[in-house]
């Protein structure tokens, strides 16, 4: 995009989105793209996330391709769009916002594919707060919204996780170099481990020796640095500041909220459920999955469910 203007004025010019679409686009009588389908991806995740999707969008399945049409966008602040370590500014990047990463992809959207209304957002964890940060500020952009592992706010102990992770990485005195260092690298890695014990279930992990933990646990930290420790910083504290309690008597989307009994991010009875009691007219699902925050990579066994809500939606 030529430019993109972050909520709090910063301006940046020759912005790089990194997207990837599959699917039917069906257009109405002014040639715009009606059923477009919009999947956001989780803290640092990218266009491939939709994968998540593969199972479900075979002909007759929940998200037929053949009736649907869907954009992943790699979200503002990740590697591969518009983020600290694409432009190379590091922290000299904008602070920005969740609203910041819903607008990014909102304009985007009209400048590309001329997309003003979209038939639905489906985001998970951090994506989902991007998909009802629209619903609430954009009432009438959104046919409907799936929000999976997700929350209305980063409190409790997630809020505190956010702050650890920050706190290591802000306590490097080489972060204000803006450039990696030897130091840098070993603050990204520790960073990144206090993530370990927040994706699968407390049983997946009880259900493993100590030894094999250990080797999962060093074999997370090793992959994580392919990561850049500013865009972790960036994202992490976005995360942290998100709240939008207050707010969600604004939404008039048509809502589904999924969680997971085994999720050790946002467990349903902190999250999705009183989501769910506040939103009115959300329904709710509570999938049982072993592998917790990671749930879904297993949409497939909830399809029946999902199937429900479209239809109940558009009858097909």
């Amino acid at each position: 995009m030529d430019s993109f203007e972050f909520e709090n004025g910063d301006l940046l010019n020759d912005v790089k989105v990194e997207y990837m679409t599959f699917g039917t686009p069906i257009r109405d009588d002014e040639g715009s793209i009606k059923n477009a389908i919009i999947y956001c991806p989780g803290s640092l995740g990218n266009y491939s996330s939709v994968k998540k999707l593969a199972p479900l969008v075979d002909e007759g399945n929940v998200f037929d391709e053949n009736k649907y049409f869907f954009v992943c966008l790699t979200p503002l602040g990740s590697s591969g769009s518009c983020s600290p370590s694409l432009t190379d500014l590091k922290n000299k990047f904008p602070k920005y916002s969740i609203l910041d990463v819903a607008k990014f992809q909102m304009q985007f959207l009209k400048e590309k594919f001329n997309i003003s209304h979209v038939l639905g957002i489906i985001g998970n964890s951090m994506g989902g707060f991007v998909a009802l940060t629209l619903a609430i500020n954009y009432p009438d952009y959104a046919d409907f919204i799936i929000t999976g592992v997700s929350s209305y706010k980063v409190a409790g102990h997630d809020f505190i996780l956010s702050k650890f992770v920050d706190e290591i990485i802000t306590s490097d005195p080489d972060y204000a170099k803006g450039e990696m260092t030897y130091s840098l690298i070993r603050t990204l890695r520790l960073a990144n481990l206090a993530e370990f014990n927040f994706g699968l279930s407390h049983k997946s992990l009880r259900d493993m020796s100590n030894d094999e933990l250990a080797i999962e646990f060093e074999n997370f930290g090793n992959e994580m640095l392919e990561t850049d420790i500013y865009d972790l910083k960036y994202c992490n504290e976005a995360c942290m500041n998100f709240n939008v309690e207050d707010e969600l008597d604004r939404v008039t989307s048509n809502v589904l909220i999924i969680s997971c009994k085994q999720d050790p991010h946002f467990p349903p009875e902190f999250d999705g459920i009183p989501m769910s009691e506040m939103i009115d007219g959300a329904r709710l699902i509570v999938m049982d999955s072993e592998l917790g925050h990671l749930c879904f990579n297993e949409l497939e066994t909830i399809s029946d469910q999902l199937k429900d809500f479209m239809e109940n939606l558009y009858g097909c």
